[in-house]
């Protein structure tokens, strides 16, 4: 070997061989190069070892294909081109446009209706056991008119026939068949390491207050063949479907969780401390809401569901992409009152007034988004947003559309009113369905409203300025603390916990303008409390006395869709201690990224198709992330 890689160096309390690795201070006298490399290999790289999540894999746990009842009344594209588009493939929209995402998607979860699964392809195709049914011809005539506003029209009967007790057209075999066919598919499309399909179905509790859940089966189809989907005819009440999960659970050795979405739209309903007939909660039901609903889907196309300017009035920020005038169908008007029980921050402070009152948390979640996308494409940048169903592709008149229509007019929604979001974010060792599925379950995840910035929280005890500076921030956050969806427990010796975030842009997004540290914690009276606090930002602004930090400014030039990263920051780490804490004070806290302006999908629509929208169309968006909590519970 050539003597100039047998140069030993003594450096830092350690013997290093030049092109060999560290070796630990000991005798070695007498040993090779190669005796030197084999025994110091080990000790050499920053990254070998580590058991902890390295890498952040993108995802959709909520997309709609023509499977779904509803969807398919206006949808064609099937489950197979949803798996290929989420893929990075090219595929063509019902309205025949062609289409791809901008980067693929690490996994995805088509989590199509429960109820009537796999009925609508059936009745389209003319099956004569669906026609000889006097709906079933009806439906079929209508939606294959022709006419798009009888198919229209049709589609909002069909949604709104789903809110009886009892399926309009019933065929558990039909159900089955349709179910193993895409447990199958789902298999075939599963590439541990490259691509993740998980096995998932919608539990919709159809009606006006929106209580949908997605269910999400860790296993394969062998394990989901146990089953069929769990539907609304089976029960309403989603204390039903947390009972049909434990039973699940306990026949089949098999793991399952459950991802509420739309508390926005629930009127109320979503995160009640009563149970669904209006009797006080038992820990009983507290324990199996909080065992199988462990994150919770914050944002998507809907709406965003993490706070509110009528809960939080001195936060700047709560104003983003709201759905709040009405229950999701429009039958009955939104009261003040109700919002407390619809959004996720609210719902936070919530848990620990009933972790105090029962002995368990129900609302100890985490956050994701996804997209509910009912046009088979998990399409969500807002260069690329193909809507919430296909009856709205784009198009020239596709923001004035209607999307969801109401009884009362000023409940419609219009398809300017679509946001283009979100995607889950989950730090997971590997992309497989199993690492995916505990990610979630520890809540190690995060929310973004689309955009695939990277984020890291930890909370712990110690950490210091000089963790910020770390280029591997995951290396001291788990040596020193927990990550996102962790716990701490007890101060020690009445310390304040302290906080270590770091976020880099999404490099084809906006640069960053903020991170913020969201607080939440129950006083001794019972009382509950939140604080936004500014903890790291891009630029030399300065907060005022009022202690709020300017904004970062806005570059975009809306008539040409384009915008300028010559304000804001690439990427920003801090370490930020609670300057008011109280060790007996029970909390939360979890990060909010926002970016700086960036063009909305509006914008890009207008350029795109020369069209002029009306004043109340918003043209600019400030993409967002957040992250799922870490609690201190003295």
């Amino acid at each position: 070997m050539n003597n100039t890689f047998r140069t030993i160096i003594v450096f830092a309390g350690c013997v290093c061989a030049a092109g060999a690795g560290a070796v630990e201070p000991g005798n070695h006298e007498g040993a090779t190069t190669s005796d030197v490399a084999r025994v110091t290999a080990p000790q050499f790289s920053p990254y070998a070892g580590r058991t902890y999540p390295t890498r952040v894999f993108w995802g959709d746990t909520h997309l709609h294909t023509s499977i779904s009842v509803d969807a398919g009344t206006m949808n064609r594209v099937g489950q197979e081109d949803a798996f290929r588009f989420a893929r990075g493939e090219e595929v063509t929209t019902t309205g025949g446009l062609r289409a791809r995402l901008g980067r693929p998607l690490d996994f995805l979860v088509i989590a199509d209706h429960a109820e009537m699964y796999g009925l609508m392809p059936q009745l389209l195709s003319g099956d004569p056991e669906i026609l000889s049914t006097e709906i079933g011809k009806k439906w079929y005539t209508a939606l294959t008119s022709g006419n798009q506003d009888t198919v229209f029209a049709t589609a909002m009967e069909i949604v709104a026939s789903l809110s009886g007790k009892v399926a309009p057209i019933k065929s558990d075999k039909a159900v089955r068949n349709a179910w193993q066919a895409y447990t199958a598919l789902a298999d075939r499309y599963n590439e541990p390491g490259r691509f993740t399909a998980i096995i998932g179905f919608e539990w919709t509790a159809i009606g006006g207050n929106n209580l949908h859940r997605n269910v999400l089966f860790r296993g394969n189809s062998s394990v989901a063949n146990r089953t069929v989907p769990y539907s609304q005819f089976d029960s309403q009440n989603p204390e039903d479907l947390w009972k049909f999960l434990a039973d699940f659970e306990r026949q089949n050795g098999a793991e399952v969780l459950a991802i509420p979405h739309n508390g926005n739209l629930s009127n109320g309903r979503m995160f009640t401390v009563e149970t669904f007939d209006g009797k006080p909660l038992t820990k009983e039901l507290a324990t199996l809401r909080a065992r199988f609903e462990p994150i919770i889907e914050a944002t998507q196309i809907k709406g965003d569901s993490e706070s509110h300017p009528f809960l939080s009035p001195n936060d700047e920020f709560a104003d983003y992409e709201k759905w709040d005038k009405s229950n999701l169908n429009g039958t009955e008007a939104k009261q003040p009152e109700m919002l407390k029980y619809e959004y996720a921050r609210e719902a936070l402070k919530t848990g620990l007034a009933l972790d105090r009152k029962l002995g368990v948390n129900p609302f100890k979640f985490g956050m994701i988004g996804s997209t509910d996308a009912h046009t088979s494409l998990a399409a969500v940048e807002e260069d690329n947003f193909f809507g919430k169903h296909s009856g709205v592709e784009p198009g020239p008149h596709r923001w004035e559309h209607v999307v969801i229509a109401a009884p009362d007019p000023k409940y419609t929604i219009h398809g300017w009113q679509q946001a283009s979001a979100g995607y889950a974010g989950v730090w997971a060792t590997e992309n497989t369905r199993e690492a995916i599925f505990d990610a979630m379950k520890r809540k190690e995840t995060y929310a973004t409203t689309g955009p695939r910035m990277l984020v890291r929280f930890f909370g712990g005890w110690d950490f210091t300025a000089d963790d910020a500076r770390s280029r591997l921030p995951a290396g001291v956050g788990y040596a020193k603390g927990v990550p996102m969806g962790g716990d701490l427990r007890k101060s020690p010796g009445g310390k304040s916990p302290t906080f270590l975030v770091a976020a880099m842009k999404d490099p084809y997004s906006g640069n960053l303008d903020r991170i913020q540290v969201i607080k939440g914690w129950l006083d001794q009276d019972g009382k509950t409390h939140e604080k936004v606090y500014d903890v790291a930002w891009g630029g030399d602004r300065k907060t005022g006395a009022d202690g709020k930090l300017p904004p970062v400014g806005n570059t975009v030039d809306v008539a040409t869709a384009t915008w300028t990263n010559t304000i804001g920051a690439p990427e920003l780490s801090t370490t930020w201690t609670d300057p008011d804490f109280d060790s007996k004070q029970p909390a939360f806290y979890y990060a909010r990224v926002i970016e700086i302006p960036t063009p909305r999908w509006t914008a890009y629509e207008a350029l795109r198709y020369r069209v002029k929208m009306t004043p109340d169309v918003p043209m600019t968006t400030q993409e967002r992330a957040y992250t799922s909590p870490i609690w201190y519970t003295p």
